[in-house]
């Protein structure tokens, strides 16, 4: 009986967010609406996975150089990160993404400071296909960052603090800029039909690009290289970093590579998304058992510091691509990124380029071959396309960056004295040391 009069009140209470709906049915999200919220969210968590690959070059890098570098390796990504947040806001983001501002039509884009939408849409009619303003931004400017890292780890250990931040501003606010507006920003690149789907030229070979050209310029480290032309091996100072660094990198990747599918508005694009990691992840582990079999065949033991750059090499060649391959692909095309590491890092060598913690291989040679992988997967690529734009941005990169390096190597100069090299950047630049209990002092 108690339960029949209390059925009435139990109806009532079910019907009240009905008829509440019923009379705010113009807030009722429309498909339109639902889209554009998912692929808003999918920037923000996918950017925040590509954030955390500054910690991962950090890290990365702290192992790699020595003991007595290693605070000036820290201050440099931390420096160069935040530089690149100010700079890509300022003139980078509307350089890359003109839309119909073009200063020179398909080649440069618009000079003018990023503008956000106002709070809750107010006003705005943004577009429901896409995502929020704040959300692209927030996503492209992680690559941007990525690519200055790259810079970092080659010329450590020899190079003045402040002038490499100056280069970092050129590089994240016009160079960078204006390459990535050939192809993402729907330049000529694009138009030609260039196929990169996350950056393993846009983003990777630009820094190694940008790196190789301040190697040649800045020169090897002192040591390095004896007279009688043999290298001289300096190892790192903690291996456990670098790992842990190698780790990061991998994870941040899934958001790298993921997020470039742009949309998760519809079930097909999410589906997608789960394809590219599994490539990702895939590629990144094929590289690196092929630099651990290789260095066994080539040294007679394993060599942790080119399996490491194995599985970042493996990634940079799928970044072009993560798509369309199959699993069995991705692994041949990680796979042959190992291999080009274990293969470069000698040849580098042999040509007196001193790259401390091998960025030039891993992004520089391994996205060379991962932008012409994509005609092997993806039949919308042409080959002498992939070609051309390779060659357009690698002349394009080395002329703006050797130009920045020769300037500032002439003017306040963008090496250290041999004293402060030989005692270490740490002191010298900044008075403080990473391991201070580990002093000689």
């Amino acid at each position: 009986m108690k339960l029949l009069k209390t059925l009435p009140l139990a109806a009532a209470l079910v019907a009240l967010p009905t008829l509440g709906l019923a009379q705010e049915a113009d807030t009722t999200p429309t498909n339109a609406d639902i889209g554009f919220i998912l692929n808003t969210f999918m920037f923000l968590v996918m950017g925040v996975l590509v954030f955390w690959m500054a910690a991962g070059f950090a890290m990365l890098e702290a192992g790699l150089v020595r003991s007595k570098n290693v605070t000036m390796q820290l201050t440099k990504n931390m420096a160069l990160f935040s530089l690149a947040s100010l700079f890509y806001y300022l003139l980078g983001y509307n350089l890359m993404y003109p839309g119909d501002g073009w200063t020179i039509t398909n080649i440069l884009g618009a000079f003018s400071i990023t503008g956000l939408e106002p709070v809750g849409l107010t006003g705005a009619e943004p577009d429901l296909t896409y995502a929020s303003v704040g959300s692209d931004f927030f996503f492209q400017l992680m690559f941007c960052a990525a690519t200055a890292s790259i810079v970092s780890g080659a010329l450590a250990e020899r190079i003045k603090l402040w002038p490499f931040l100056f280069f970092v501003i050129v590089l994240t606010a016009v160079i960078y800029p204006v390459q990535a507006s050939w192809k993402w920003g729907g330049g000529f690149l694009n138009e030609m039909g260039f196929l990169d789907f996350a950056g393993s030229t846009v983003v990777h070979s630009v820094g190694g690009w940008a790196a190789l050209t301040g190697a040649i310029i800045l020169g090897p480290r002192i040591g390095k290289y004896s007279k009688d032309g043999r290298v001289v091996p300096i190892p790192g100072s903690n291996l456990a970093l670098a790992t842990v660094g190698a780790f990061i990198l991998w994870m941040g990747w899934f958001g790298f590579n993921g997020g470039s599918q742009l949309y998760m508005d519809t079930a097909g694009n999410v589906a997608d998304i789960s394809r590219i990691f599994g490539n990702t992840n895939t590629a990144a582990a094929a590289g690196a058992v092929a630099a651990l079999i290789l260095t066994q065949l080539l040294y007679k033991k394993p060599d942790l510091t080119m399996i490491l750059n194995g599985a970042l090499a493996g990634l940079v060649s799928i970044t072009a691509e993560p798509l369309t391959p199959s699993l069995i692909s991705a692994t041949l095309i990680g796979a042959v990124g190992g291999v080009i590491v274990v293969f470069a890092v000698p040849f580098l060598d042999k040509l007196k380029i001193d790259d401390v913690v091998g960025a030039i291989p891993v992004h520089l040679f391994a996205g060379i071959w991962g932008t012409i992988a994509v005609v092997f997967t993806n039949s919308d690529a042409n080959l002498m396309t992939q070609l051309y734009s390779i060659v357009v941005v690698g002349a394009f990169v080395v002329v703006t960056s050797g130009l920045v390096w020769f300037i500032l190597k002439a003017t306040i100069g963008i090496r250290v004295g041999e004293e402060e090299e030989i005692n270490g950047l740490d002191m010298a630049e900044l008075g403080m040391e990473a391991y201070p209990e580990f002093s000689k002092s």
